[in-house]
């Protein structure tokens, strides 16, 4: 498994796998044909499909047009067969002549592959053990817990990216609670995390702590939606289920930073798991792939905090996973706004009651996390492409794209 400075993505919104990995896909090919006098770029699938609401069109000519012209072909229907997400650069000299082709997919929170031969290029694998059980397993006979193995493999220097990472979804839950008005796009949707945030704070204190976190997952999934600057957790889609239930705990419980980053590391290892084993992919599994991980990700975490075995902090994963099994990805429009916004404050209201069932328990339970992932990888390959980030079919339907 890769590091997880790949998962945890720093950069702007709305899309890692429509906005983040195209702009970084246009930026090698940029740095390759800097004397090109023309760009043409097709756009395949998914990325055809839904690419002018998830700004992928501005990504690529934002990157690529200060050095020459791009023209952007759309092909929804045509699906290459390495992932729904394909990218085809060509450059062209001034005498129109094809100086040099790349095919690349963006497979999901901003990685990019260039298909089966070369499975990513990403950089190298840092991890030994790939699946949940082997690393209960090693909790277990070594008495450590999961981020004392993000600690044994990473570099020294993680911790100060997550640092980076914590300091940046803070600063998206600060400005999204702050910022008022429309979102960007033809749906005229208004922010709530400002309304949110001061509705819960007149609720007595149940209420208030879940208005709470519906108030921040709102608030950083509204930067997404706008274009900000958030942390893929694991994609930008899902940014906001992390941030809001380690924001949450830190400023009603008084967790320390380093408890917080020790928290990201676990959450990271969890994402990384589903990621190497499955897809974090919205355009090859399904929201649950996005949503779904995060929850997961986002009940590990909050586990730890409490003082979760690793066998517990394993059962809230596995819930906050499993209980999102099937759920598609039907962006209305096009746009990472509806259902997406709201998804993530549920989902993060998820996590935190997977992690209360989970510590009631002694961490036995029948289905591993592993399994999980194993369905949800099945379950998302069995549903119709219409239901996996296209825009054709669910609460996308009937409504006119961008």
């Amino acid at each position: 498994m890769k590091t997880i400075r790949e998962l945890y993505r720093i950069g702007t919104g709305p899309s890692s796998s429509h906005t983040m990995g195209p702009r970084k896909a246009s930026e090698i090919f940029l740095s390759r044909n800097r004397e090109a006098s023309l760009f043409k770029v097709t756009l395949y699938g998914s990325l055809a499909a839904t690419g002018v609401g998830h700004m992928t069109d501005v990504a690529i000519k934002d990157t690529l047009e200060p050095a020459a012209p791009v023209e952007i072909i759309w092909e929804p229907k045509i699906f290459l067969p390495f992932h729904p997400n394909g990218m085809k650069f060509a450059a062209y000299s001034s005498d129109n002549r094809l100086t040099d082709e790349w095919t690349v997919y963006s497979i999901g929170g901003g990685a990019l592959s260039e298909g089966e031969q070369d499975q990513t290029i990403e950089g190298p694998d840092v991890y030994t053990m790939h699946t949940m059980t082997e690393i209960l397993g090693w909790c277990e006979r070594t008495g450590k817990c999961y981020w004392e193995y993000v600690k044994e493999c990473e570099d020294p220097d993680i911790w100060d990216y997550l640092a980076e990472v914590w300091t940046t979804m803070k600063d998206a839950i600060r400005r999204g609670l702050e910022a008022e008005g429309v979102l960007p796009g033809p749906l005229n949707l208004r922010r709530k995390a400002s309304t949110y945030y001061i509705r819960a704070t007149g609720y007595k204190q149940s209420l208030q702590s879940r208005g709470l976190v519906f108030a921040y997952a709102l608030a950083a999934s509204e930067e997404n939606a706008s274009g900000g600057k958030i942390v893929t957790a694991p994609t930008c889609g899902a940014c906001g289920v992390m941030p809001s239930v380690l924001y949450h705990l830190q400023t009603s419980r008084d967790f320390s930073d380093m408890r917080i980053l020790r928290a990201l590391a676990t959450a990271g290892l969890i994402g990384n798991i589903v990621k190497h084993n499955a897809s974090i992919s919205g355009a090859e599994v399904g929201c649950q792939g996005e949503v779904g991980v995060a929850c997961a990700m986002a009940s590990a975490a909050a586990n730890q905090l409490f003082g979760g075995s690793p066998a517990q902090i394993e059962y809230a994963a596995e819930m906050g996973l499993e209980h999102h099994l099937g759920m598609t990805c039907d962006p209305v429009c096009g746009l990472v706004q509806i259902p997406c916004i709201e998804r993530n404050a549920y989902a993060a209201a998820r996590a935190l009651d997977a992690n209360i069932f989970s510590s009631f328990s002694d961490g036995i339970h029948r289905v591993s996390f592993d399994k999980v992932i194993e369905v949800m990888k099945q379950t998302g390959h069995d549903l119709p492409s219409l239901y996996k980030e296209t825009s054709e079919g669910g609460l996308a339907k009937d409504y006119q794209q961008m």
